[in-house]
């Protein structure tokens, strides 16, 4: 269970239309396959990644499914994985067979948050051993963002206004914590944390003015910041200050999910224990327990993820 999926319910994604079944993160197993496609059997493990590419428009030709013209999103453009089964086209291009080491739940989390994650760290933030990387809210995004830059032997600066997220970051490889709650000035906190340059790259994994703003203000000269929490309602169109941005020649990028092509790095990383995705799964449920636990998740309540495994 994702925010996203909240937002979808929410009715803040012009693309679902009731009657309509959410879920976008998934595993399992092929129960059957249409008559073009080639490169999968029935009874293979596999996940995709939340936003798939048809392959054939110019932004999948270069590589870029994860923003192709054509996109297709289960539990948005179509219905989705909170059901026993699901069916996804473009399979050839998107469906990423597991390796025997990596579970189902574990690389449920991989089509959403985690590769969503591992691409704002890796690509889109070009994250290197030594840096400092400051990431504000330590919802799933920004748990898999510790965990993907600890693992890259980063120095991983950790906001957010509840201490118990906040330990569990320090347990998955936060260096320094920080708790935003009644702070006025969390950029500040950052750059002092970080030796008073400020942070090489900074991620907003939350989707809000505020910390969409902390996150640049967190910056040293020259640093990347990468958004990736959906900003919506009234933190659609935050005042950005572009005179810091110019004048410290800041870097601003969005990153929307992981093509299926790019997977293969990561699941290196899991299959050599060098990532754990599983860590951030503190909770499993049934399937009939979604309509009841989805309206909670704007609370924020507890910490790590929430996975369906019951049908």
């Amino acid at each position: 269970m994702c925010l996203s999926d909240w937002h979808g319910w929410m009715g803040h994604d012009a693309d679902v239309h009731p009657p309509h079944v959410p879920g976008h993160e998934l595993a399992g197993t092929v129960a059957a396959v249409g008559s073009g496609v080639r490169s999968l059997r029935v009874g293979d493990r596999v996940t995709t990644p939340f936003c798939l590419g048809c392959g054939a428009c110019d932004q999948c030709r270069a590589g870029q499914h994860q923003v192709c013209d054509r996109y297709y999103q289960p539990g948005f453009t179509g219905w989705g994985s909170f059901a026993e089964y699901v069916a996804l086209p473009y399979a050839d291009e998107n469906l990423v067979k597991l390796p025997d080491a990596v579970g189902f739940a574990a690389a449920a989390l991989l089509g959403c948050r985690f590769a969503t994650a591992y691409r704002a760290v890796v690509m889109q933030g070009r994250l290197h051993a030594g840096e400092w990387i400051a990431v504000h809210a330590c919802g799933g995004v920004g748990l898999s963002a510790v965990m993907i830059a600890a693992a890259l032997g980063a120095r991983v600066v950790a906001i957010d206004v509840q201490d118990q997220k906040l330990a569990f970051a320090r347990q998955l490889g936060a260096e320094v914590t920080i708790n935003a709650s009644g702070l006025a000035d969390v950029p500040g906190a950052v750059r002092q944390a970080t030796g008073g340059d400020g942070a090489h790259v900074s991620v907003d994994a939350l989707g809000s003015v505020a910390t969409c703003i902390n996150s640049l203000g967190s910056l040293r000269k020259q640093g990347r910041h990468v958004q990736v929490g959906l900003m919506t309602g009234e933190d659609s169109h935050p005042l950005i200050p572009m005179g810091a941005v110019i004048a410290r020649e800041l870097e601003i990028r969005g990153s929307h999910g992981m093509a299926a092509r790019d997977y293969p790095a990561m699941l290196d990383l899991i299959t050599r224990g060098r990532l754990s995705p599983e860590r951030l799964v503190t909770r499993t449920i049934g399937l009939s327990e979604v309509p009841a636990a989805l309206p909670r998740m704007s609370a924020f309540a507890g910490v790590g993820i929430t996975v369906v495994n019951r049908f």
